[in-house]
């Protein structure tokens, strides 16, 4: 799993830490050396890395954790305090509307795992007492509605298409309609993607935000791109405004779990 890595090489220093009762500063040089490869062996911007190193070695040394009794344990704590600061010290959720239905607009690349990632997010909601809606707003790759009705066949969740328009505004406007007409309290739009980031592409994104003003803007990504996921993050957000990340295939590649920490 993503973690797996990171948390054994704690764990092993911990284990190296633990039966002394003082730890000198070249110990802790080699304890942050540790954490400094566990961090770029999942790819974690340089950058990041050093500025977390610094961050934890000016807080270990500001704590007198050399002079403690449990300095391995108090040491692991701020690397773990600040791993949380880092990839945000508070949880978000989705904002639903008052008056529903709340629409979710699904972005990214093609190959990300929109689609998946739609009945998934849909089945979710579901546990928590929503009624979903999926809209196949994805009328250009082969087979794409039909992987949508696949997916919502398969979880028993109601899929909205239109096979016989390419208007994908006008398509997600009668899928407003019909879940009104449903009572189903959230819409989940499974856009296109290209295989790079295109005038095209943006532009119809923003023909859709522009035409149903969805509540929430989510970008998928493929957690295997690694770094290069930022650029993307960043150019759907400059053109489009997201309001959160959803990462795919996280058990695929241990290494690439960070690649949005930079």
């Amino acid at each position: 799993m993503a973690f797996e890595g990171l948390s054994s090489r704690l764990q092993e220093i911990t284990r190296k830490l633990g039966g002394k009762a003082r730890i000198t500063e070249n110990d802790l040089k080699e304890v942050l050396r540790e954490v400094k490869l566990a961090l770029l062996e999942a790819d974690v911007n340089y950058k990041i890395v050093k500025d977390f190193i610094n961050v934890v070695q000016e807080k270990a040394l500001g704590q007198d954790v050399l002079k403690s009794l449990t300095p391995g344990q108090q040491v692991i704590k701020i690397v773990r305090d600040e791993m949380t600061e880092l990839l945000g010290g508070t949880s978000s959720k989705i904002c639903f509307s008052p008056n529903p239905p709340t629409i979710i607009m699904l972005v990214g690349l093609q190959g990300s795992g929109k689609t998946t990632t739609a009945g998934k997010l849909a089945n979710l909601l579901r546990k928590q007492g929503k009624k979903p809606l999926l809209v196949a707003c994805d009328v250009y790759r082969p087979a794409a509605i039909k992987q949508l009705q696949v997916v919502g066949n398969s979880l028993n969740i109601p899929v909205f298409a239109n096979e016989n328009s390419k208007d994908v505004p006008h398509i997600a406007k009668q899928a407003i309609n019909q879940a009104i007409s449903k009572l189903n309290d959230v819409i989940i739009l499974d856009t296109a993607g290209r295989l790079h980031i295109d005038e095209e592409l943006m532009q119809e994104l923003k023909n859709v935000k522009a035409n149903v003003k969805p509540h929430e803007i989510l970008l998928v990504v493929d957690s295997m791109t690694g770094q290069d996921a930022v650029n993307v993050a960043e150019s759907f957000n400059n053109n489009l405004g997201i309001d959160g990340i959803i990462l795919t295939k996280l058990d695929g590649d241990t290494r690439r779990w960070c690649c949005f920490i930079c």
